[in-house]
């Protein structure tokens, strides 16, 4: 009868000892199982793909990252032109308009070799954009006011050259973007929307020279560059009044 309690014992002791490994070795298969879902989220992180709003550093990020590049290009996110059509776009319109008026917040400071580069880049946008309103412009005041800008630049630019050789100052042989870009928006017009176009560039064309040599025949380096300002700046105006006038007319 005593043998019976020690068997009772042993086999309480062997059940025990295969419950706990039993134990174990579930542990362990749910640690590896959560290790590895851990490294999936991981994964799912780094490419981008999880749609957990609340994980840090998920996919979202990835998502929001994208949109902002598009939005970039994109006046509004996910309705805008492609890049090539944003860029077209803000030539036409606004992107002339902001590059003008970041040129003209250069006039304070500029100083007097740049202005007489820029001075021969807008009289060569004046001839050519005055020979082109000579040939193809439909009003009769158009094409007199075309060819009086280019015997009147032609002649400025002579005395823009004797001003600019003897301070050593080399003048540019083609325009400058900010003058190109406007000359380029007349080459496909024709009649009566050349007539506006042109008569519309003079205004600004001419209120752009105004401010330049406003601010150089009061503060010049060099005494010559000072008096060629002044000595050129009636012209100039009245270009602009006289193309103001011819611009409402043919609107």
């Amino acid at each position: 009868m005593k043998a019976i309690p020690h068997f009772l014992v042993a086999s309480a002791l062997i059940f025990g000892s295969a419950c706990s490994s039993t134990s174990d070795t579930t542990t362990g298969t749910g640690t590896t199982s959560g290790s590895e879902t851990a490294s999936s989220t991981g994964m799912d992180a780094t490419s981008g793909n999880s749609t957990s709003p609340n994980t840090p550093g998920t996919g979202v990020v990835g998502t929001s990252t994208e949109t902002a590049g598009r939005t970039g290009y994109d006046q509004q996110p996910g309705t805008g032109p492609a890049p090539g059509a944003s860029n077209m776009s803000a030539d036409a319109g606004t992107g002339m308009s902001a590059d003008m008026t970041a040129f003209m917040g250069t006039f304070a400071s500029m100083q007097d070799p740049v202005f007489l580069m820029n001075a021969a880049s807008s009289n060569m946008l004046e001839i050519q954009a005055g020979q082109l309103a000579s040939q193809k412009a439909n009003n009769a005041d158009v094409k007199k006011f075309g060819q009086m800008m280019v015997s009147h630049h032609t002649k400025a630019t002579q005395e823009l050259k004797t001003v600019a050789a003897p301070l050593g100052v080399t003048l540019p042989t083609a325009m400058m973007p900010v003058h190109q870009a406007m000359a380029d928006r007349l080459m496909n017009k024709s009649g009566k929307d050349f007539d506006e176009a042109y008569m519309d560039m003079m205004e600004t064309a001419h209120k752009m020279d105004i401010a330049m040599f406003e601010v150089k025949s009061k503060q010049a380096e060099k005494p010559a560059v000072q008096a060629f300002a002044t000595k050129t700046l009636p012209m100039l105006r009245s270009h602009h009044t006289m193309a103001d006038e011819l611009e409402k007319k043919v609107d």
